[in-house]
C-alpha cells in the first residue's frame, strides 16, 4: 500500500506534530493496530464520517478526540488516496499490581490509592497517571522527612499487549533535625519554646513523646502550639514572619529557622455580647468567665465561645456563629472583646433515627432517648442519648449526626450509628483457669435477649471448686417509666478446700426477686427479696467454725449444719460512665446492703461500696487512668436462743487474691488465717496456725492502673482489647478475732487492718469470640507469711 502523505506523525502522552494537508473528501476510513478496542467503538470517537471535507484542524480533532477515550497511547493518521488510515496503538491491559520496598505505607492503603486514580488490575495502563502517582508518594515521603526516597512503577510488557505493574519503593531513611533556631523571641528562651515542640533537635533517652526526625505534619502542629503559647499569656499581635527549612547536601539533616514577631502583651478591658441574644442576655453573660484587668488567654476564649454555642444548642439553635472582635487600645495595651452572637434558624427534630441494629430492635434504643421527636433540638439531650446507649453495654461505639431536612431550613433528622457488641452467647465448652482449673460449661446467657434489651441466662458451670446452675431474667424497663423487675433461682456447689479455703463443703440453693427505678439520668435504686438454705458439711475443725456451730447450737462434732436464710436488700448505683464495655471515661459507684430477716437462722447484714473512676489522659482517650476501690463489711445483729452474739457466718466471709480483686495472689489466699485448737497440753488448748484461708468480716481494696494503647491491635478490634499496667493493694480482717502468736509460730493478728498487702503488674483483656479473656502478670510488693504468690493468671469464659 502506498501511503501519499503523513498527516500527523504520531500522538504520544498527549502531545502531536502536525504537517500541512490539503482538503479533500474522505471516501474511506480504516484503522490499523487494533486488538482490546472494536471498529465500531473507535469509529464512534472519530468526529469525522465517510463524505466529509477535511484539513488540518479536523485532522488534530481526530487524534485529541481518539486519546480522550483513553484506549490509546500513540496514533497516527495518514492519507492514502482520499482515505483516511490511522495506525493506532493501544494502551496495555494491566495484568497484575505488585509492589516492592514499601514499609512506611501499607499495601491496602497503596491499592486504595490506586483504586481511586483507576489504576486496577483489567484497566487500561494510563503512563500520565503513573509519573502523577510516583511523585505524590514520592511527596508524601518528603513531608515526613524522607528526602532520599524514590518510587518508580516499572511496567513490564506481556503477551496480548498485557502488562505487569510493579512499584518500587526505595525509602531510605528519615532525615534528622540537627538544629532549631529562633530569631525575634524575648519573652521566652528558645528552651522555654522548644520545650513545646514534638520536633527536638536533642531528645533526652526517657522523652517518649519528642521526635528527632523531621515531619512536615508535626512541624504544623508544633507551629499550632507555639501560636496558642503566646496568645494564651496575652500576645494578640504575635506572628510568625518566616519558617525556614533547609536540608543538608546529604539528604540526611534538616535545619529549622523560626523568625518571630513576639508583639506587646494584652490585658482584658471588657468583655461585651451583641447579637441577637434571644433575650437571655444575663443566661449568656453569666458564662463570661473572664474578667478585665486579666491577661489575655486564647484558650479561655476559645471555651468561652464553645460554651455560647452549646447553650445555643440547648435552646434549639443548632448552627449558630459565635465570634470574638478584638478592639485594640494600643496605649494602654488593652484589648475589649466584643462577642457577637448570630443564632441562626431554631431547628426541630423531624425524625430519629438508628442504624447498625442489626439484631437490636429500634425500640430498645428509642426508649434511651431524651431528645424527642417533634420538639426543638437540644443538643445536650442529643448526647445524653448517645451517653445512655453507651452505658447498656450492648454496642461497641456509639455515633450520632444531624443532617438538615433538603428543602428546609428549620428541620434536622437525628441519626445514631450502632455497632452492636457481643452482648451474649450460647456456649457449651471447656475453659480454663489458673484459679480454677479446668471448668465445663454450657447455658445461654444474654444481656440483650432476642434483641429486646432484656437479660436472660440459663448456666451450668462446673469447675475444680465449685457446681453451679442458674436461672434469671431481668426487665429494666417492666413499665415504661423505667421500673425494673427481675429474679433469680440457684443451686451451687462448693468445695472451700479446692479454692485455697480452709476446708468445708457448701450445698446451697435458693432464690430472689428484685425490682429497681431510676432517681434521674445517672442514679438508680433498686431492692429484693431473697431466700438462701446452706448446708455445710465436711468441716475443718478450726477456732472460727467451732466457735459459729457452738453460738449456734451445734455441736463441735457435727458434721452436717444446715441453715434457711431469708434476706432484703436494697442497692444505689450511680453510672456517668462513657460506654459500658472498656470505659475510658467516668464513674461507676454502687453501694449496697443486704440483711436477713429476724427469725432466720443467721442473723447478720453485709455492706459493700465499689467505685471506679476513668480519667481520660489523652484527647482520644488512648491512654486513661482507672482509680479502684472497695469497702466491705459484715457481722452479726442480735443474739442466738444461747445468749451469744449472733456472727457473720463463715461462708459469707471476705476474702482477697486473684485477677479480681489482689492481683498477684492466688485466689482467696489474702486475709486471716484459720487456727486449729491443740488439745493435746490439756484442758488448755494452744492456738496453732495456718495456712490455710478463712477469710474475714471486713475488706479494703484499692488499684491504681494506667491503661495504654494495645500494641499491633488494629483499629477493628481496638474497642474489644484491653491492655494496663496496675498497682494493687489491699486487706482483709476480722474484727471479731484478736489471736495471739502462742509457740513462736506466726498468727495473725485478725483485727489489724494494716496487714496490707500489695502488687504490680499487667494485664491484657479480650472480649473474644469464645467469652472474656483475662491475662495478668503481677508481682507481689508487699506481703506476710503464709501468703501465697500467683506470677501469672489466664481466665477464659469470666466477666470483668
Amino acid at each position: 500500500m502506498a501511503m501519499k502523505k503523513l498527516l500527523v506523525a504520531s500522538l504520544l502522552l498527549g502531545s502531536s506534530v502536525a504537517q500541512s494537508a490539503e482538503q479533500f473528501v474522505v471516501e474511506d476510513i480504516r484503522f490499523e493496530g487494533l486488538q482490546r478496542v472494536t471498529l465500531g467503538a473507535a469509529l464512534l470517537k472519530m468526529p469525522v464520517r465517510v463524505g466529509d471535507n477535511i484539513d488540518d484542524r479536523d485532522v488534530s480533532e481526530i487524534i485529541q478526540s481518539l486519546f480522550a477515550s483513553g484506549n490509546f497511547e500513540d496514533i497516527k493518521v495518514f492519507r492514502d488516496g482520499n482515505a483516511l488510515l490511522i495506525q493506532v496503538q493501544e494502551r496495555p491491559t494491566i495484568a497484575s499490581i505488585t509492589f516492592s520496598g514499601n514499609k512506611a505505607i501499607k499495601e491496602e492503603q497503596l491499592r486504595e490509592n490506586l483504586d481511586a486514580s483507576r489504576i486496577r488490575v483489567g484497566e487500561s495502563l494510563d503512563r500520565t497517571t503513573l509519573s502523577k502517582i510516583e511523585k505524590g508518594l514520592e511527596d508524601f515521603y518528603y513531608s515526613v522527612g524522607k528526602y532520599n526516597a524514590s518510587v518508580k512503577a516499572v511496567v513490564t510488557p506481556l503477551p496480548r499487549n498485557r502488562a505487569d505493574l510493579k512499584f518500587v519503593f526505595t525509602e531510605g531513611v528519615s532525615a534528622e533535625i540537627q538544629q532549631i533556631n529562633f530569631i525575634g523571641n524575648e519573652v521566652f528562651s528558645d528552651e522555654e519554646l522548644l520545650d513545646k515542640f514534638n520536633l527536638q533537635a536533642e531528645v533526652s533517652w526517657w522523652n517518649f513523646l519528642a521526635d528527632k526526625k523531621y515531619q512536615k505534619q508535626v512541624l504544623a502542629g508544633d507551629l499550632e502550639t507555639l501560636r496558642s503559647l503566646y496568645l494564651n499569656n496575652g500576645y494578640l499581635k504575635y506572628r510568625l514572619d518566616a519558617t525556614q527549612v533547609a536540608i543538608s547536601p546529604d539528604k540526611k539533616g534538616v535545619y529549622i529557622t523560626l523568625k518571630i514577631d513576639e508583639g506587646e502583651q494584652y490585658s482584658v478591658k471588657d468583655v461585651q455580647l451583641r447579637g441577637e441574644l434571644l433575650g437571655k442576655r444575663s443566661e449568656l453573660e453569666s458564662l463570661i468567665n473572664i474578667t478585665g484587668g486579666d491577661i489575655y488567654n486564647g484558650a479561655q476564649v476559645t471555651a468561652l465561645e464553645e460554651a455560647l454555642k452549646r447553650k445555643l444548642g440547648e435552646l434549639g439553635y443548632a448552627y449558630p456563629q459565635v465570634n470574638t472582635l478584638p478592639d485594640f487600645d494600643d496605649d494602654n495595651k488593652q484589648v475589649s472583646l466584643i462577642i457577637n452572637v448570630e443564632p441562626g434558624k431554631r431547628i426541630y427534630v423531624r425524625n430519629i433515627a438508628f442504624s447498625g441494629n442489626t439484631s437490636t430492635k429500634d425500640e430498645v434504643l428509642r426508649r434511651e432517648m431524651r431528645q424527642m421527636e417533634g420538639s426543638w433540638l437540644n443538643s445536650r439531650m442529643v448526647e445524653r442519648g448517645k451517653e445512655r446507649l453507651s452505658r447498656t453495654g450492648f454496642f461497641e461505639t456509639v455515633d450520632v449526626q444531624t443532617v438538615r431536612v433538603p428543602g428546609t431550613d428549620d428541620q434536622v433528622d437525628v441519626k445514631y450509628t450502632v455497632k452492636e457488641a457481643n452482648a451474649g452467647n450460647v456456649n457449651f465448652g471447656i475453659g480454663y483457669g489458673t484459679e480454677s482449673g479446668i471448668s465445663f460449661q454450657a447455658g445461654i446467657q444474654q444481656d440483650n435477649f432476642l434483641g429486646t434489651g432484656n437479660r436472660f441466662g440459663i448456666n451450668a458451670m462446673m469447675n475444680d471448686y465449685q457446681k453451679n446452675i442458674s436461672m434469671e431474667y431481668r426487665d429494666p424497663y417492666f413499665t415504661l417509666d423505667g421500673i425494673s423487675l427481675g429474679g433469680k433461682v440457684y443451686y451451687n456447689e462448693f468445695e472451700a478446700s479446692d479454692a485455697n479455703i480452709s476446708d468445708y463443703t457448701n450445698q446451697s440453693y435458693g432464690a430472689s426477686l428484685t425490682w429497681g427505678f431510676p432517681y434521674d439520668e445517672l442514679n438508680f435504686f433498686e431492692f429484693g427479696l431473697g431466700y438462701d438454705h446452706n448446708k455445710i458439711s465436711n468441716t475443718q475443725e478450726y477456732y472460727q467454725i467451732e466457735k459459729f456451730k457452738l453460738i449456734h447450737g451445734f455441736n463441735v462434732g457435727d458434721n452436717v449444719i444446715e441453715l434457711d436464710d431469708f434476706n432484703w436488700s436494697v442497692s444505689w448505683t450511680r453510672n456517668n460512665l462513657n460506654r459500658g464495655y472498656f470505659p475510658t471515661a467516668g464513674n461507676h459507684q454502687r453501694a449496697s446492703f443486704r440483711m436477713t430477716i429476724p427469725g432466720s437462722d443467721a442473723q447478720f447484714f453485709k455492706a459493700q461500696y465499689d467505685v471506679r473512676q476513668y480519667f481520660p489522659l489523652t484527647q482520644d482517650h488512648d491512654y486513661s487512668l482507672l482509680l479502684r476501690g472497695r469497702l466491705g463489711y459484715g457481722n452479726g445483729y442480735g443474739t442466738t436462743d444461747n445468749g451469744s452474739d449472733q456472727l457473720l457466718p463463715f461462708y459469707e466471709n471476705y476474702y482477697a487474691g486473684g485477677f479480681s480483686t489482689l492481683r498477684g495472689f492466688r485466689s482467696n489466699t489474702v486475709g486471716p488465717k484459720a487456727v486449729y485448737l491443740n488439745y493435746s497440753g490439756g484442758n488448755n488448748p494452744e492456738l496453732i496456725g495456718s495456712d490455710d484461708a478463712a477469710g474475714g468480716n471486713a475488706v479494703a481494696l484499692a488499684s491504681m492502673e494506667l491503661i495504654v494503647p494495645t500494641p499491633f491491635a488494629s483499629d477493628e478490634v481496638r474497642n474489644q482489647i484491653r491492655t494496663s499496667f496496675f498497682i494493687d493493694a489491699g486487706s482483709v480482717w476480722d474484727t471479731e478475732y484478736d489471736l495471739d502468736d502462742s509457740d513462736g509460730k506466726y498468727i495473725q493478728d485478725y483485727s489489724d487492718p494494716s496487714l496490707i498487702r500489695a502488687s504490680y503488674g499487667a494485664a491484657l483483656q479480650w472480649m473474644s469470640p469464645m467469652g472474656p479473656l483475662v491475662f495478668s502478670v503481677a508481682r507481689p510488693i508487699k506481703k506476710y507469711e503464709g501468703d501465697d504468690e500467683e506470677f501469672f493468671t489466664f481466665t477464659i469464659g469470666r466477666t470483668f
